[in-house]
Order: structure tokens, then sequence, then C-alpha cells
């Protein structure tokens, strides 16, 4: 049976679907993170492949059988080099058409609906929105540049306030957490953050979270002020879009929401501030899924193509 092959790929994992051609899927894994701009080109194609292989093995189906590979990958957008990853996805699969895309443009694609917003807070942080007219993003600089509200962000901001404590002899819940996260004293740490940052950071952000949950006033003030941060963005694609007096749909998505009030509340809120109409939740349908989806839909479009001898 022909099938296809979804994917969500991050900073941190990517997400694989494996469904068959009558949309029901058969399998679904994980891998490390595919973020080609993060990762490099030949990481970001192994964790794909890593993830598609296991999905094949788990459903017991051949590469053979796949005929379209799509992916909402982040950092896809401002890849140079995608061309040849889709390129090296359609080798691996060689009767499948690859389509990989950025995955906010795939994130607005789920909403399912016209005009919506999307925040991505995951690893790194994006917008994007649209209306029938036009379509805009705001952030997803990248880490270097800034991600507002994103766990590297938050990651990083909650390293500096720690390696200060440290340094001026103080003690705090968060910082004995952090060092015995990663096993090493603060010295060492600085050491692996200097060397690895793009890794390192963003697995800090749980931690703030469960400080701020036990009632840590420093952690919990950092996440309100990424929030706000966060929200910021937001209205610019708000007000770009000319959304602060229409109803829409705002999904929140990523692994930043969800893990604590102290972020999500005062996020929440701010974005009612922006936006009286606003309604506030998830995606109706998870990327990977919504990828998946996409892929038979293609598959389905190509079938009707040959039924009409184009």
């Amino acid at each position: 049976m022909r099938c296809v092959l979804g994917f969500d790929g991050g900073g941190t994992k990517t997400d694989c679907v494996l469904m068959d051609e009558t949309g029901v899927i058969r399998a679904r894994t994980r891998s490390g993170p595919a973020n080609p701009i993060l990762m490099g080109i030949d990481a970001s194609v192994a964790a794909l492949v890593d993830a598609a292989e296991a999905a094949l093995s788990a459903a017991n189906v051949s590469a053979a059988d796949v005929r379209f590979v799509n992916g909402a990958v982040a950092g896809a957008g401002a890849a140079r080099n995608l061309a040849q990853l889709i390129g090296r996805l359609e080798q691996k699969f060689p009767n499948a058409k690859a389509l990989i895309d950025s995955d906010a443009a795939f994130a607005l694609g789920a909403t399912g609906e016209t005009p919506s917003v999307v925040v991505i807070a995951g690893t790194g942080s994006v917008i994007c929105g649209a209306t029938i007219e036009e379509t805009v993003r705001e952030g997803g600089l990248g880490v270097i540049l800034g991600d507002p509200g994103s766990a590297y962000d938050i990651g990083r901001k909650a390293f500096v306030a720690e390696w200060r404590r440290y340094l001026d002899g103080e003690d705090s819940a968060l910082g004995h957490s952090i060092s015995h996260e990663f096993d090493c004293d603060w010295s060492g740490l600085r050491e692996r953050v200097f060397n690895d940052s793009r890794r390192i950071l963003p697995q800090i952000f749980p931690l703030v979270a469960s400080a701020a949950n036990a009632n840590d006033q420093q952690a919990q003030e950092l996440l309100r002020s990424s929030a706000e941060e966060l929200a910021v963005l937001v209205e610019r694609v708000v007000k770009r879009l000319r959304l602060a007096g229409e109803r829409f749909l705002l999904a929140k998505t990523g692994g930043v929401f969800n893990r604590s009030s102290y972020f999500d509340e005062p996020f929440d809120r701010r974005v009612r501030a922006i936006a009286s109409k606003v309604r506030i939740g998830a995606l109706p349908t998870p990327v990977v899924e919504y990828a998946a989806r996409v892929g038979i839909s293609a598959l389905r479009g190509l079938d009707e193509l040959v039924r009409e001898g184009h």
C-alpha cells in the first residue's frame, strides 16, 4: 500500500507520522533535532531519515512504498541548502515527491481557518498570521539574533542570572537544580555552554518552569517578562493584519507552553488586551499529522490527474 511520511522537525526533536493512502496512521516515531540552520544539512537529513526508517520498520513498510514526503522543519525558510535537503530525501525515497517548508507555514495551515495567528514557542520562537489578503511573520530570527519567549532565550537568561549569583557567592534552588541536571560545577557548566550553547541552554527552560511552579519568585518573574516579550511580537502581527477588533484564532504550539502558569497566563492576558475578540487555543491538528494529510491530498490530486489523462 502506498504511504506518506509527515514530519515536524524542530531544534530539539523531530516527530514523524507514517500514514497510508486511506488516511490511517500506521506509525509514530521521534528522533533528534532537524533544524538545518542549527544542526547543519547532514544532521538535519539524518534526523528525518532516522525517524522515517523507524516508522517504516514499525509498520513493516518499505521505502519503495512511500509516495510523498511532507515536512515542516524549523529553519527551512532561511536555509540556503533546502534544495539539497529535499534532493537527499528523494534519493532515500526514490518513488516519492518531497516537500519541505517552515514549521510556521505548516502550523498556520493546521489552524484550518482564516484569519488566524500561530505562535510557536519551542527551542526558538516565531509568530505567523494570515488573513485572506496577506500573510505576515515576526520573530524566527534564530537564537543568535534573538527568539523572545523561546526555551533557548529563557534558558540563556536563567543561566546568566544564576552565573552572577554563583560569582557573588549566593545559593539558589534553581542554581543547584541546573548544576545537578548537568552533573558538573558552574565552572564546568560555563565551559559546556560556551562549547554547545544551542543544545545546553534550551534544556534549562524546564528547570526554570519547575522552579517557578515551586514558588521561586525570580523564576516566576523571568517567565512573566519572557511572556511579555513574546506577546509584543504577537501585537506586531495583529496590528499589521488589522485584527485588533476582529474575531480570529490564536493557536499556541511548542514546548514552552503548558509548562507553567507564570508564562501562559501573562501571555494570554496580554494577547487579550491586544485583541479583544481573540480565541486562544491549541492547534486543532498537530503539525506532523497536518503535514501527512497534506501529502495524502497531494497524492490523491496526482491520481486524479492520471485518471483525466494529463
